[in-house]
This record gives C-alpha cells, structure tokens and sequence, in this order.
C-alpha cells in the first residue's frame, strides 16, 4: 500500500507516520507554535520535501506554499494536499538556493519554516537572509536542523559530509551559537532555542532503518505501533540517559519596528 492510498484513508495523518519518524517529532515541535487561524496568513515551508508541512499548514488555516526543487515530490504533495482536502497548499518547482530571484515572494509571508533543509545547503548565511526577506515585518521563521552533537542514528549520519550540493549533508549540523550567528547576521531576533527527536525516537528511527533493508512493508508493521512512546517516554529517558536531541529547534522573529523611528 504506498502512501498516498494511506492519505486517502486516513488524510494529512499517513504523511506524518508513513516514513521517519522524527517527522513527526518536528510536526508536534510545530503545532505547538502554529495557532489554528482564519486570518489567511501566508506561510512559506522552504525546502518542503513531499509537503507533510505544508499540508497541515493549510490545515490549520494557513495559504501555504510549498518550495522544492523535486519536480517529482511536488506532483506527489499536490496529490496529497488534494487527498487531504487541504485546497490553500500550493506547491511550486523551485531551488530555494535561489530564492533572491523571487522578487514576487519578498515580504509577502507571516511565517516561514524550514525543517531540516539548511545542512544541505554551502550558503546557509543566504538561505537565511533571503528567507528573512520573504517575511513581512514581524513575521517568524520556525527552523531545525541536525543538532551538531547527535550520536549517529546509523553509519552514514557521521558522514563523510559532502564538499558539494549533491543532495546529502555538507555539514553535521548546528549549536546554538551557530543559529544565534546566523539570525544576527541575517537582520532576525532568535526569539528561543529548543529540541526535538531524543532516544526513543531514534532509536525507532534506526529500528526503521535497518528492516526497510529487509522490506519496507515490514518496517512500516513493526515501527508504527512503537510511534505513540516518544510523546510519553523521549523526555524522561533522555534526561536519564544523557542521550543528545537529534534536531535542534528555533524560533525567529523578522523585527517590526526595524528602520522606523519617532
């Protein structure tokens, strides 16, 4: 059964349980900031993969767009959203290396976020001004990323990181001082650092891992029920453990007040 029979079934949920389950992690971090709205406020999920983000974005009342450059992806995210009954996510074919080019998207959306996308990119100094550029005065940028001090879920999260685009990492991930750096830089106010996906969701994720290497209808059977312990069990172990996050979280904030003065 592939995923978009599950989002038929069962809606936006399936897009979030389907695969990694740090996925799900990073929606639960996110709907804990993204009030539900009937105000039409717009939101850019830069780097959107299949549109898991953006779709429930819309769900919750968002006018949602969705950049990648996976012309594939996109095809299957609008598919999605249409199966989810999520008409106000749109999607669009775009390198959001790019995105100075957009002259059209420049201070047009209340919120951005980009999950898990900045450690692909050489520049992520750009990437961050040229999304901070897309938000209106005032908007907020939700952003993770590889935590820099994670323990390898499996072999290849210790690289060797990529000295070229190529689709995988280029660097292992962020600290906190790094991301305060880059807002600064980039004209933003990082409002708060936090974490998401501790032990038990890791290693979930490696149990994943390993029996898709056998068949994926296997792995999907045994990891699904194990989905609901994280919420209850990832901040006790991990406090008792030690164990690192594996993505780390920010909320930002495009100033409101900036060049305005009495």
């Amino acid at each position: 059964m592939n995923k978009s029979t599950l989002v038929r079934l069962f809606g936006h949920r399936a897009t979030l349980v389907h695969g990694d389950t740090l996925v799900l992690d990073r929606w639960r971090w996110l709907t804990r900031r993204l009030p539900r709205t009937r105000n039409g406020e717009r939101l850019l999920d830069v780097g959107c993969g299949t549109g898991a983000f953006t779709i429930g974005a819309a769900l919750r009342g968002y006018d949602s767009l969705g950049l990648s450059w996976d012309e594939r992806n996109q095809d299957v995210a609008a598919e999605r959203a249409r199966l989810s009954g999520a008409a106000s996510a749109r999607f669009e074919v775009f390198d959001v290396r790019r995105l100075d080019q957009r002259p059209d998207l420049r201070g047009q959306f209340d919120i951005a976020i980009c999950f898990e996308n900045a450690e692909h990119i050489l520049d992520d100094l750009k990437l961050m001004r040229d999304i901070a550029a897309c938000l209106r005065p005032g908007g907020r940028l939700y952003f993770t990323a590889p935590f820099h001090y994670y323990r390898a879920i499996t072999e290849s999260d210790n690289g060797p990181f990529l000295k070229t685009e190529e689709g995988w990492h280029v660097r292992r991930g962020y600290t906190r001082g790094m991301l305060l750096e880059l807002c600064e830089v980039a004209g933003l106010v990082c409002e708060d650092i936090s974490y998401c996906s501790g032990f038990v969701s890791q290693k979930i994720t490696w149990m994943l891992r390993a029996l898709t290497r056998i068949h994926l209808v296997l792995a999907w059977g045994v990891t699904l029920p194990l989905r609901v312990l994280p919420p209850v069990l990832d901040p006790l172990v991990s406090r008792l453990t030690g164990w690192p996050p594996y993505s780390i979280c920010m909320e930002a904030y495009k100033p409101r007040l900036q060049g305005k003065t009495r």
